[in-house]
């Protein structure tokens, strides 16, 4: 932050203030000075705001921390053509995400020293949203040799994720959470059994009719139970990420209300889409872990809607043309996700499953206490890192509008709900819509 930044005082008048980590909703304004949230409340400012201060009249709009993105894969370095931490700092901004966590799977593996400064050295010279990097539980992502938590947890590792690589061997992930637990650290798993995982969707009918090799759900089970028994052995800290069945959703439900420290998140393609998306051989549809059955779609809503699942994260996976538009076998998995992740997951809101706040606090403060990040909240002292949007103006998505490098999106032309209208990061807009050119 310039010297300028840091002494700017900001008045955010006239807003709706949302703060789903108290269950703030008041009518008021905000101020902040030197990048912290300084005061808030319904009756600062009755009086007018004092001069040399700023004032940004939220003109009866939502006023709310800035989305904490728990999981994305930057691509930097070795795949700027896909996407940058630039370019995925813009993306971010648009979508009203202040902080990102990195994956550590870029082509320089964020096992390292090294290689986790490098990622926070560039963040800062981007300027943009804030990124805390994962470390990688094992060198080189081999499922192997585990890396060193302790150094990497010094020099800003959030938590450790072999990312879209399942920590496989059984010993290898019952030490990694025993080593994680001196610690405390967290170990996020991608929850397939690799050796039923070896499909490119969904297995079941679909999957036969196309043609096409399947994933079972109980690819998914099977690895969230296990890992829940080691978790028993270890008490360790456990994370299952993006979440896909009704089966693993159940027992994630039981080890929670056995008061284990297990938690999980899901993505908005799981909620919002089944696995007739990729009917027609459609690759920007193809997901890891695979878009399932409608009856596992409603159960990740219903997942969502009890507390069992904890977050909503994009998963954003950029790739460029050239790697999904292939035969679907051959296809890259992943889509795009920084700049549909808000108004995709407030179809919660709107469907009346959850509340403003509670669906707020699934991008919000719920991620940011998994990952211990200092975010999520418009407490006093916080860094004044907010997001200004409209809960209820209505648009059909549009990736060739996206700020992200890659366009792989299966949500053109999806109707949803909720615009981002400003994005704030420690007091300094990084975003607004007024002075976009779409």
């Amino acid at each position: 932050m310039s010297k300028s930044d840091r002494d700017t005082k900001r008045a955010f008048i006239n807003a709706r203030l949302l703060d789903p980590a108290t269950g703030l909703d008041v009518k008021g304004a905000l101020l902040s000075d030197g990048g912290k949230i300084a005061d808030l409340g319904p009756q600062l400012f009755k009086g007018g705001v004092p001069s040399g201060i700023e004032v940004i009249d939220c003109e009866g709009q939502c006023l709310a921390p800035g989305l904490l993105d728990m999981r994305v894969h930057l691509r930097e370095p070795g795949e700027e053509h896909k996407e940058t931490i630039v370019t995925a700092g813009q993306a971010a901004a648009a979508g009203g995400i202040t902080s990102i966590a990195a994956l550590p799977d870029s082509s320089s593996v964020l096992d390292d020293v090294a290689a986790v400064e490098y990622v926070a050295r560039r963040a800062r010279e981007a300027k943009m949203v804030k990124v805390y990097p994962y470390g990688a539980i094992t060198r080189n992502l081999e499922g192997k040799e585990l890396t060193e938590f302790g150094l990497l947890t010094e020099f800003g590792a959030v938590a450790f994720t072999d990312s879209t690589k399942a920590i496989a061997n059984a010993q290898t992930m019952r030490r990694a959470l025993s080593y994680a637990k001196t610690f405390n650290a967290l170990i996020v798993q991608h929850p397939e059994e690799p050796t039923l995982a070896g499909g490119v969707m969904n297995g079941g009918e679909i999957a036969t009719r196309m043609g096409l090799s399947g994933i079972p759900v109980h690819a998914e089970i099977i690895m969230v139970e296990r890992d829940i028994r080691l978790v028993e052995m270890t008490g360790g800290r456990y994370h299952a990420a993006h979440i896909s069945t009704a089966g693993a959703i159940d027992v994630i439900r039981k080890a929670k209300a056995r008061g284990l420290a297990v938690t999980c998140d899901t993505a908005p393609h799981y909620f919002c889409l089944n696995e007739n998306s990729v009917l027609d051989y459609r690759t920007f549809a193809k997901v890891s872990p695979p878009l399932r059955s409608e009856a596992d779609r409603e159960a990740v809503f219903e997942g969502l809607a009890d507390g069992t699942i904890d977050a909503i994260a994009s998963d954003h996976s950029p790739h460029d043309q050239d790697s999904k538009r292939l035969p679907f076998a051959q296809a890259e998995f992943g889509i795009v996700g920084l700049e549909t992740l808000f108004p995709l997951a407030l179809q919660l809101y709107h469907k009346k499953a959850l509340s403003l706040l509670e669906t707020l606090a699934l991008v919000t403060c719920k991620p940011a206490k998994i990952l211990r990040i200092t975010a999520g909240t418009l407490a006093i002292g916080s860094p004044a890192d907010l997001v200004i949007f409209n809960p209820d103006s209505p648009f059909f998505i549009d990736p060739e509008k996206f700020r992200s490098k890659s366009k792989n999106s299966p949500f053109t032309g999806f109707p949803a709900q909720g615009k981002v209208l400003r994005t704030v990061v420690d007091g300094r807009t990084i975003y607004d819509r007024a002075t976009e050119q779409n």
